[in-house]
This record gives C-alpha cells, sequence and structure tokens, in this order.
C-alpha cells in the first residue's frame, strides 16, 4: 500500500536508505521539507513493513523526484514503479507541467529503469554549492 510518509516510519525508511547504501535525510531536513510539501513524500508498506520510499518536491515551476529507494529484499515486485506513478499523478495533481530527476553517472540500472518510465537524459550540466549552516 501507498501513501503519505508519517513521523512514525522515519526509523524504516531509514533502514530502507541505509539497505540500498543511501545517505540517510537528516530529521531536520526532512522537517523543513514536509512544510512544504508533505503529500510528496511517499512510502510503500507491505504488512507493517516499509519496502520503499520515495521523496519528492514541487517548486511551483517543477517537480523533482529526489530520491528512489526499494529495499533490496523487496525488489522486482514493481514497488519503484508504482511509487514513481502515484508521485507523477500527485504532481500532476498539483499543476506540475514537468519532472525532473538526477541519476548518477555510474548507475546504468537507474538511468535504464528511468528510461522505461519515459524519462529521458539532457545535457544539462549540474552545478551545485552546499551552504554553510
Amino acid at each position: 500500500m501507498i501513501r503519505q510518509f508519517q513521523w512514525s516510519d522515519y526509523d524504516a525508511v531509514v533502514s530502507v536508505w541505509a539497505a540500498t547504501g543511501r545517505d540517510v535525510v537528516p530529521r531536520a531536513e526532512l522537517e523543513a521539507k514536509l512544510t512544504r510539501d508533505p503529500e510528496l513524500f511517499l512510502v510503500d508498506e507491505v504488512d507493517g513493513v516499509v519496502t520503499g520510499v520515495v521523496l519528492g518536491t514541487y517548486d511551483g515551476r517543477r517537480g523533482w523526484i529526489l530520491r528512489l529507494a526499494v529495499h533490496p529484499d523487496q525488489r522486482r515486485q514493481k514497488i519503484a514503479t508504482r511509487l514513481v506513478e502515484e508521485l507523477e499523478r500527485r504532481l500532476a495533481h498539483l499543476g506540475c507541467p514537468r519532472i525532473n530527476l538526477m541519476v548518477l553517472p555510474d548507475n546504468a540500472a537507474g538511468l535504464s529503469f528511468w528510461q522505461r518510465l519515459g524519462y529521458l537524459p539532457v545535457p544539462d550540466v549540474l552545478c551545485t554549492k552546499p551552504l554553510r549552516a
């Protein structure tokens, strides 16, 4: 079952991120994100266990898929596809005209997955700058 993230899910979501080798988004960062569009942070739950998670956001112009992870023991069951489809539905409901995401250059399986869902690579150059607190 796909539903909106609740704070009681945090430890389970951290476990999914850790099992997939992803960095954990700190609580404070999630608290700030959830003040904007909490309906775009979704979990998949099977028998009370969080099996997958997708973190999306919408800035009023573009939607972004920031994190998608499925526990390795639960892969190949279409969980990621269903999470993305639900996120897309919610973004469309908000009037979002386009969704962006980033795939690391060495993640061939990830790129293949996104392309199967209709996401196409573009030649943009990502620039980033960390800000000090």
